[in-house]
């Protein structure tokens, strides 16, 4: 069933979905066929779009090929639907700060991590020494960087090197199978980092990270240079979507309230500065990096993922939004998105009589 047709949806975000018609969202995906049918259509209707800019603040990512375009739906039954460059690899980025934070969370539970770091968005851009000024130093957002240094900084471990290992060991489980380190992408972000240091330097003057700061960002550095392709990010996304339970290999990965109080920090702060404007208009929680990979979840439905290094002022894919956009509208995925199946005629509740009378 259809909620609307309406033409001009979308664009305040140029996400050039104009005649595609957004579907009811239902507690499943359409069938195989169908799923596998609208990711090839997604894939085949933005591929030529060359809008954008590769990211060239970090050197190596400037070398980027912008013709790369993968696009991924793991579903929370097991089955993966993969187009295009979906299995080439590229740095993960901001988007380890979803799962690096539903491990701390996992660690410590829903309160030890909010006495640490907020949920609120910032309103400021991922980088911003700002956020903490204008807070006393307490990180506002784990989706941003001071917080997701601030998260980063509780993962459980004896050694950095430990903390680094379950780091990847995590994010590997979500995954479904060993993902590495790119260490060129490693050492030319590390010679390039100067604000996350001073932000952690910051978070450090104000009691909030109390190991050495430094190594704090070598592990936060580490952890956004793991290399993953869409299919990855389907998988890892269809874990949460799935209450942590990988689909694709049955591991329990994280409980069902990490899952939750994830995807709630992804649906207001997961898209940057555009959050509001992603869940108004695509209505999924999601996550970005500026490597070009974007990991959109449908709660109990399954994960789209996606890879194209060009990217809007924000920071975000401009393919990879515009095919998140239109898989969410043609399968049904917006959460927002119901319509009414039956017509019901309102009635008075009974009048409860007294036994006495």
């Amino acid at each position: 069933m259809v909620v609307s047709d309406d033409p001009d949806g979308g664009d305040g975000m140029g996400l050039d979905v104009d005649g595609v018609e957004q579907e009811v969202a239902t507690g499943s995906l359409p069938g195989w066929d169908r799923v596998e049918e609208h990711v090839r259509a997604a894939h085949e209707r933005y591929r030529g779009n060359d809008d954008g800019a590769v990211a060239d603040y970090i050197p190596v990512l400037a070398e980027a090929d912008r013709s790369l375009f993968g696009v991924c739906v793991a579903e929370s039954g097991g089955a993966v639907h993969a187009v295009g460059d979906a299995d080439v690899e590229f740095s993960v980025q901001s988007i380890s700060k979803a799962f690096v934070y539903a491990l701390v969370c996992e660690a410590y539970g829903h309160e030890g991590v909010l006495e640490r770091v907020g949920v609120d968005s910032t309103g400021l851009p991922f980088n911003s020494v700002m956020a903490v000024e204008l807070h006393d130093g307490h990180p506002r957002n784990p989706m941003v960087n001071a917080g997701a240094l601030a998260t980063t900084a509780l993962v459980p471990g004896a050694s950095f090197a430990e903390q680094w290992e379950n780091v990847r060991t995590g994010l590997s489980r979500f995954a479904g199978r060993p993902l590495e380190l790119d260490g060129e992408v490693y050492r030319s972000e590390s010679a390039t980092n100067m604000r996350n240091k001073a932000i952690a330097r910051l978070l450090e003057s104000y009691g909030r990270i109390e190991l050495d700061p430094l190594e704090v960002v070598d592990v936060y550095t580490k952890q956004c240079a793991l290399r993953v392709g869409a299919r990855d990010l389907a998988v890892m996304g269809a874990t949460l979507a799935d209450g942590g339970v990988n689909p694709v290999t049955g591991e329990r990965v994280v409980s069902a309230q990490v899952c939750r109080d994830t995807l709630a920090v992804l649906a207001s702060t997961g898209m940057y500065e555009r959050s509001g404007e992603w869940l108004f208009e695509i209505g999924l929680p999601a996550k970005s990096g500026v490597a070009g990979g974007i990991v959109a979840v449908a709660p109990g439905k399954g994960a789209i993922g996606t890879y194209s290094p060009p990217l809007d002022p924000a920071g975000n894919s401009v393919r990879g939004q515009r095919a998140t956009a239109y898989l969410s509208r043609t399968l049904g995925l917006n959460l927002f998105a119901s319509s009414a199946q039956v017509p019901v005629t309102p009635t008075r509740p009974t009048e409860r009589r007294d036994p006495a009378s």
